[in-house]
């Protein structure tokens, strides 16, 4: 059993060495915009309408006074007027801020939003469509102390329940609540506690996860360890594969996870070694496909893979063979731009949502007017919730 300082030491060192290596985060001391030209032809935010800067408006004004919200882990959206978000604390500005300031505080240029010491503050909080604040789940701002705050945040497609999941990479654990917050009802994983690629007791900085319809899920145990790990439907551990390496089936941080397909295959986001790779759902290799590194994957409604690129903040979407078949984006710090993408969501009517971990925002991106649809991002159906009998 490993105690909590040894915990935060070895996680530390992790993500000053090698966690951000594929990130603008190197060199944010400088002017990151000039330092880092990305993205290359194509639109800034292809078939949607430059995002609103004071979306969602729970952040403006700010939290409280002479804070902002900082680096976002995650963003989910349940419905077109149910967004949760994942906000790693807060943070506090400068004494002067300029008048034109938009409200993220990767308008700064000078300090990635994982960089300042966060407050953990507001760490989950739920806003309508229009970004009005509907529920702060403050009740739960401990469980991140000690940490860097929440990693991710979903809701599996299958659940009647609704049960709302978050990740905690720094601390190795992923807490399952209610689906209004009230009752934490589970936690896989052990807090503070961490095991080697080969044990499946614990965790040691777990990413992101997906599902298959009956419950199964996938967790990408990525920062810390190497490896996929495969549980029941009651969070009972079953298998893992993968190691540290370049060959098909090794990883070097596999980041990005999702579930599509029929039969359904897993999809991985090998993001040290610039590729997602494909297996099924017992863990054998199928494929490969190069030169992307995703902070982050999402299946889609119409049966695709949508990453979001950390080499060039590009949103892309792949059929399940591996082809490109569209992207879009820019690395900037104006509306529409993106810096360091970390979660991406979609609702049933073609909203989007970025989750910035450098940026420090969340936004949301609306169809343009006669929008092509092939090119919106389309989130999966939930399951109707217990007693409700609607979506």
């Amino acid at each position: 059993m490993r105690r909590l300082v040894v915990s935060i030491i070895s996680s530390l060192l992790f993500v000053f060495g090698v966690g951000l290596l594929t990130s603008p985060a190197l060199l944010q001391q400088k002017d990151a915009a000039s330092l880092f030209p990305k993205g290359g032809a194509g639109d800034i935010t292809g078939p949607y309408e430059i995002p609103d800067p004071n979306w969602p408006q729970w952040a403006h004004p700010y939290p409280k006074a002479g804070h902002i919200w900082g680096s976002q882990g995650g963003v989910f959206a349940e419905s077109p007027n149910r967004i949760y978000v994942a906000n790693r604390g807060e943070l506090k500005l400068p004494p002067k801020v300029p008048n034109n300031f938009p409200g993220n505080w990767g308008f700064f240029n000078t300090q990635a939003a994982t960089q300042p010491i966060a407050s953990m503050a507001n760490c989950i909080v739920v806003v309508d469509g229009d970004g009005r604040l509907i529920e702060a789940w403050n009740q739960w701002d401990r469980l991140f102390d000690w940490g860097r705050g929440p990693h991710q945040v979903y809701i599996s497609p299958y659940d009647p329940e609704r049960r709302v999941w978050v990740v905690d990479d720094m601390r190795h654990v992923i807490h399952v609540f209610t689906h209004d917050g009230k009752k934490l009802i589970q936690t896989i994983g052990v807090l503070d506690e961490f095991g080697d690629n080969e044990d499946l007791q614990y965790l040691r900085r777990p990413t992101m996860i997906d599902w298959l319809p009956d419950g199964t899920f996938f967790v990408a145990d990525g920062y810390g360890n190497t490896r996929v790990v495969k549980y029941d439907r009651n969070g009972k551990p079953l298998m893992k594969w993968g190691s540290r390496g370049t060959a098909p089936g090794q990883f070097n941080t596999p980041h990005g996870i999702a579930v599509a397909g029929s039969p359904p295959r897993v999809f991985v986001s090998d993001r040290g070694n610039r590729r997602i790779q494909v297996f099924d759902v017992n863990g054998k290799f199928l494929d490969q496909w190069p030169g992307i590194a995703p902070h982050s994957m999402m299946a889609s409604a119409d049966d695709h893979i949508w990453a979001v690129d950390s080499l060039t903040d590009r949103i892309v979407k792949f059929d399940l063979a591996g082809h490109v078949e569209y992207s879009f984006g820019q690395f900037g710090t104006r509306p529409g731009y993106t810096w360091a993408m970390h979660q991406i969501s979609a609702d049933s009517e073609g909203n989007l949502y970025l989750a910035e971990v450098f940026g420090g925002r969340t936004q949301k991106y609306r169809p343009k007017p006669g929008a092509d649809p092939t090119k919106l991002v389309w989130g999966r159906p939930l399951m109707p919730m217990t007693g409700t009998g609607s979506n």
